[in-house]
């Protein structure tokens, strides 16, 4: 059986390196079995492409398509509510009893299917996902996704202290339901996986923590959770483990680092070691510019981590974030790093738009594989962006990019594409 392949005409951008932008202009990209083949001016197509048809985009943008790294599903419906609380408040007064609604199946499929949705039509195509304590309806969410045809890492959320009655498991309840929701996940073909979620460590005892350390080495499965997200979180982790000595700590004495990836939200004042942890491991820290700005009270240092060899990525961690649009996290993690280096040039400099755009594709599509970029031998998910110039002013393709990411919507999404074939 032959090759397929397919030619798409376009304005083509993607990233090798955070360092800048590849841009090639009125050029023609060949998939072939769903992978990038390579990337041709017009005039120079190779002799056995040359009698193919080519599907002509004209001046619209060919990009990667979108990875959210940090994202709580069962949030969806707060997006955009209660944005005036902090976070101790938010949680408590909005996101637990919300939460809790997830007890019913009924309540889950709704809710879930229109953030599966959504995430495509906002181009995240890759995405790492926290559902709830409810096993049940992390599988509903879970063949939801896999439905809408997104690559995902979703976990069942693991709580046993510190924690409202009404969404709190013992040790016990917690570990064996999630070693049941495990088998019926492990080792399937499926475009969506397991991953283990404690939601962060004061709301975690040892004993849970150390059972899901075992969970990870007999299943081989990686970890999300959130790190030193605010002072508070920061301080509390490690009075409540101070033998740790930081939050990472926490995690790697427990064994939930090195079977799997690991993956930590927000990182916003990582001490040196749970820096030097995040680095052992290579564990990715998830900057939500949005989330950041809404109920945290801290800008990341992304730079600063960046320096440090950290992989840094982005999340719309909606709820707290009010939009799944990982493109506006691009454009709002350039802003929040020139906030920061202008009040706290000691800790962290300003990132470019490039890296940001590197961290919203390749770097985050790098968790699941080849993808995230259009380089030789990658998988074609990709995203066609129409628009961003005013009449009779135009922008070059990287201009249109950064338009985008600032001002663009969805309606600018023309088409979307999962390893070759449109969506």
């Amino acid at each position: 059986m032959g090759s397929n392949i397919e030619l798409l005409h376009g304005d083509i951008v993607y990233s090798e390196s955070g360092d800048s932008l590849t841009v090639r202009e009125n050029a023609i990209l060949a998939v072939e079995d769903g992978k990038v083949r390579d990337i041709y001016a017009p005039d120079a197509l190779p002799e056995d492409l040359r009698p193919l048809p080519v599907t002509d985009y004209g001046r619209s943008l060919i990009i990667p398509a979108f990875t959210d790294m940090h994202v709580h599903a069962p949030q969806y419906e707060e997006r955009g509510i209660r944005m005036d609380l902090l976070l101790s408040d938010w949680l408590n007064q909005c996101t637990f009893p919300e939460e809790a609604k997830f007890a019913d199946p009924d309540y889950a499929r709704l809710v879930y299917r229109q953030f599966a949705q959504d995430l495509v039509r906002q181009g995240t195509l890759h995405a790492v996902v926290f559902a709830t304590l409810h096993a049940g309806a992390t599988d509903i969410l879970m063949d939801l996704l896999e439905e809408q045809g997104i690559d995902a890492f979703v976990g069942k959320v693991n709580m046993d202290i510190h924690s409202p009655d009404f969404l709190c498991e013992t040790a016990e309840e917690s570990l064996r339901g999630t070693e049941a929701w495990l088998e019926r996940h492990s080792g399937t073909e499926s475009r969506v996986r397991p991953i283990l979620t404690p939601r962060f460590a004061p709301t975690c005892s040892f004993p849970l923590l150390q059972g899901l350390g075992a969970l990870a080495k007999k299943y081989h499965t990686g970890v999300q959770t959130h790190l030193v997200e605010s002072k508070w979180e920061a301080a509390e982790s490690v009075s409540m483990y101070p033998e740790c000595g930081s939050d990472a700590g926490i995690y790697e004495r427990a064994g939930l680092l090195g079977e799997g990836p690991s993956i930590f939200a927000h990182v916003i004042f990582p001490t040196a070691e749970d820096l030097r942890i995040m680095k052992k491991y290579g564990s990715f820290a998830v900057h939500c510019p949005d989330a950041t700005t809404n109920i945290i009270a801290g800008i990341a240092p992304v730079a600063a981590e960046q320096a440090e060899g950290i992989r840094v990525a982005l999340g719309s961690d909606v709820g707290a974030g009010h939009s799944l649009a990982v493109y506006r996290q691009a454009a709002r993690a350039v802003q929040l790093s020139k906030l920061k280096e202008f009040y706290e040039p000691a800790e962290s400099g300003t990132i470019s738009f490039a890296d940001a755009f590197y961290m919203a594709t390749k770097e985050g599509g790098s968790l699941f594989g080849k993808t995230g970029s259009f380089e030789k031998g990658y998988d074609f998910d990709a995203l066609v962006i129409t628009g961003q110039e005013d009449a009779g002013v135009p922008l070059d393709a990287a201009g249109r990019l950064e338009r985008f990411c600032y001002t663009g919507d969805d309606r600018d999404i023309a088409a979307r594409y999962m390893r070759g074939k449109k969506m």
